[in-house]
């Protein structure tokens, strides 16, 4: 039993700059790193260039494999679809090892804390970007802020994958730089929450992409935003209560929005049921499904009439662009939601050229009083990627990973049971290290008179 061995399970698109970082610091020490998964290519070409890293190819699924690699294991490290971390969790307690994850922490995992505890375990969730570098910001401003004396009356929070100006190809101005399955399946949740001014505020999915408003950065243009999950919970998570503004959401260029709001009113974001006659369906197929019978009327007529759009519109030009009304096949074999029929035709436009650079744009918006005066805090962090493999995505999710099982390791992060990084103990030398790697927010403090 190696238990000086990191494992890491998945080498997806979010895993290449954390195995490079964790690729150098086990290079010259105590501690061997293992890369799972079931693609064998993925894990070669991953690996190549560390001959020093074991990569296993594996199914996952299987409980008596994966508890093998885990027995094996100090540190695990979780890239797999958020469904499963409460089973890897599970397994990790019964082999003894500690789990970071980036996905949001689920009642399932919390459910699991005094158990980690009693083993002297840490399974630290949320600890990518959003969730992740999000928290870790919001709560360095927020401590400064309560530790001066001030009292915090709102807090907003925006974060966006998106496209370096330079890559910003096309009407859309975007490309999937992570999940794209996440994308397609944004805000579909429930109803946006949140606090604005005192009252209980609701969105329902239906019309989260409507309801957006636009911010700008100085040196990278306006942005467009929506509502994101729940902000109320953050109420605890963050100790804001009696906070009377608070609100997350995700960032996107304008004219995003209103265009992808067409998807959502056809229908076409539903991953409830299975579509028949995928094998066999064309783009200009599928946006029909969705449309009204018309012995003659075209698919265009029949979808603005639907939409309420013009022909010659801005939304409608962003459909054309995705050759929506071409007889191009789907390229699907089997039956398949909407949602991923969508994806997969949005795929063959939307995936990173070789030449293309994404960009990580993250907002915080604070307001406070200290001393009887009203001040505002604002604060940007961006980040752009080198190409393809080395995005400001795979930075931004797979660093606060890496650094942190650093830290764990090292017993400078000493925190036990289930939780997230909103403890000074984990942001601070977290933030400390990304500042030292060029990711910092920059930030100013108005007064406001």
């Amino acid at each position: 039993m190696n238990t000086q061995n990191i494992l890491i399970l998945g080498a997806g698109k979010s895993a290449t700059v954390m195995i490079e970082y964790l690729a150098e610091w086990t290079k010259n020490s105590a501690w061997t790193l293992n890369v799972v998964d079931m693609d064998a290519l993925s894990l070669q070409t991953k690996l190549n260039q560390f001959p020093w890293i074991q990569g296993t190819v594996a199914d996952v699924n299987e409980d008596n494999a994966l508890l093998d690699l885990l027995h094996n294991s100090k540190l695990v490290i979780s890239l797999l679809p958020p469904f499963m971390h409460p089973r890897v969790a599970g397994l990790c307690l019964e082999a003894n090892c500690h789990l970071l994850t980036a996905s949001y922490l689920s009642d399932e995992m919390l459910s699991l804390h005094q158990n980690a505890l009693d083993k002297g375990l840490l399974f630290l969730n949320e600890l990518g970007l959003d969730p992740g570098i999000d928290h870790m910001t919001a709560m360095q401003f927020i401590d400064e802020v309560r530790q001066q004396g001030g009292i915090i009356d709102a807090f907003e929070s925006y974060t966006g994958g998106l496209m370096a100006p330079q890559s910003e190809n096309g009407p859309w101005k975007y490309k999937f730089t992570w999940n794209p399955r996440n994308v397609v399946l944004a805000a579909s949740g429930g109803a946006v929450k949140f606090l604005h001014e005192g009252k209980y505020k609701y969105i329902p999915y239906h019309k989260v992409f409507r309801r957006t408003e636009v911010i700008e950065l100085e040196g990278y243009g306006e942005f467009e935003v929506y509502g994101n999950r729940d902000s109320l919970k953050y109420l605890d998570l963050y100790n804001l209560k009696g906070i009377k503004t608070l609100y997350r959401g995700t960032m996107r260029r304008v004219g995003f929005c209103r265009a992808w709001d067409l998807f959502v009113q056809l229908g076409m974001t539903d991953d409830t049921y299975l579509m028949e006659g995928v094998e066999s369906m064309t783009h200009r197929d599928f946006i029909n499904s969705f449309l009204f019978y018309h012995p003659t009327d075209s698919v265009e007529t029949k979808l603005a009439q639907v939409l309420r759009l013009d022909l010659d519109s801005e939304e409608f030009r962003k459909l054309k662009w995705l050759n929506l009304f071409e007889t191009i096949p789907v390229g699907l074999n089997r039956p398949a939601t909407p949602a991923q029929i969508l994806q997969h035709i949005l795929e063959k436009k939307w995936t990173l050229n070789p030449e293309d650079k994404d960009m990580i744009v993250m907002f915080h918006l604070l307001k406070y009083k200290l001393n009887n005066t009203q001040y505002e805090l604002r604060a940007h962090l961006v980040v752009e990627g080198e190409n393809p493999t080395h995005t400001a995505m795979a930075k931004t999710v797979g660093l606060p990973l890496a650094i942190a099982t650093k830290l764990i390791l090292n017993e400078e992060i000493k925190l036990r049971g289930v939780q997230i990084p909103v403890h000074a103990e984990v942001y601070r030398p977290i933030l400390d290290e990304l500042k030292g790697l060029g990711m910092t927010m920059q930030h100013s403090l108005t007064r406001v008179d």
